[in-house]
């Protein structure tokens, strides 16, 4: 299963109270994917840290350059660093969407990092990744590590660079296979270090989706999804939804559930927007947003969204009746079930 488990561990009502976990349906009870190796993290020497979660290396300085840059500068200081061997490695580069989220823990803040990391100088802000915007290619994905949100900013503005090298056997590609420029022109992918030279990540099958009994399977995953994106009927709250599906799986017998914000974020295409899905994706209905099952760690009274019309993962308030429901039956449990 090429989903990691968000590290979260604990349950919350609507007003960001923590409750108990069992019978409440959220990411703290059903705590689905792959497991955290313990240790997560152990140094390669003094400069460089291993994620043995996703076999990722990263350097231990989260803010090696000391101060922000724009998108082209960070992949232009990531192309210095291989030219001279940084920490021994020639192949640094800026980390693409999946790899840098897979660093973020959802029982977490200030930073959203798992508790035992070891690195130094993690700055509370957002962090450019190499995979451009498919619904505005002038900017790119960065995700802020002080509570774990992932959206895309201009690619001529300011913020941090932390270099990743190695490849992951887990994480699986984002689908973006194009390269753009700062002003969002597609250009050639040579020598670039974006996404979409790069590749990195698990394939994806050739035939991803396959139409089960009782819904869509990912191969991808081994996830299976209902087959329409619909769910309730209307946009609703979040304690709505998780009623919602408890329902569905008493009357149809199958043990639906709503997703994590790591499931729900696996089926995005980084190359595509309105909706943010692989191209012939079988699912009928697909509404602009949904909530996952994980709660904002940052702020309990809010849970974590995933906009499929852009591909964002960002967070909404638990009582406003603004989002939709995607079910999902899964097949692996995370620590401690």
């Amino acid at each position: 299963m090429h989903i990691l488990w968000t590290g979260q561990t604990g349950c919350y009502d609507s007003r960001g109270r923590e409750i108990p976990c069992p019978g409440s349906g959220q990411d703290g009870e059903i705590r689905p994917g792959r497991p955290w190796p313990d240790p997560r993290f152990r140094f390669i020497g003094g400069d460089i840290v291993e994620d043995r979660a996703t076999g990722l290396l990263w350097s231990a300085d989260a803010n090696l350059f000391s101060f922000p840059m724009s998108w082209q500068d960070g992949l232009d200081v990531a192309r210095q660093m291989r030219r001279e061997r940084a920490f021994g490695r020639d192949d640094w580069r800026l980390p693409n969407r999946r790899e840098l989220r897979s660093l973020v823990s959802h029982q977490a803040k200030k930073p959203a990092l798992p508790h035992d990391h070891p690195f130094r100088n993690v700055f509370l802000g957002w962090y450019w990744t190499s995979t451009t915007s498919a619904v505005a290619p002038g900017y790119a994905w960065y995700v802020h590590l002080e509570g774990g949100r992932m959206f895309y900013g201009k690619k001529d503005s300011q913020y941090l660079v932390w270099p990743v090298s190695g490849d992951s056997g887990v994480l699986p590609a984002t689908g973006q296979a194009t390269c753009f420029d700062m002003r969002g022109n597609e250009v050639f992918c040579d020598h670039s270090g974006q996404d979409g030279e790069l590749q990195l990540g698990v394939d994806w099958p050739s035939e991803r989706f396959v139409r089960r009994e009782h819904g869509i399977e990912d191969r991808l995953t081994g996830l299976l999804w209902y087959d329409r994106g619909d769910l309730p009927g209307r946009p609703a709250a979040w304690e709505q939804v998780l009623a919602a599906v408890k329902t569905l799986a008493s009357k149809t017998e199958i043990p639906w559930r709503l997703p994590t914000i790591n499931e729900l974020e696996s089926l995005v295409d980084a190359s595509a927007h309105a909706p943010a899905l692989p191209r012939q994706h079988p699912f009928a209905a697909v509404q602009p947003a949904y909530w996952s099952a994980t709660t904002s760690y940052f702020e309990p009274d809010w849970a974590y969204v995933l906009y499929f019309d852009k591909g964002a993962v960002g967070v909404g308030f638990k009582m406003n009746e603004e989002f939709y429901l995607w079910p999902v039956v899964g097949r692996q449990r995370g620590p401690g079930l």
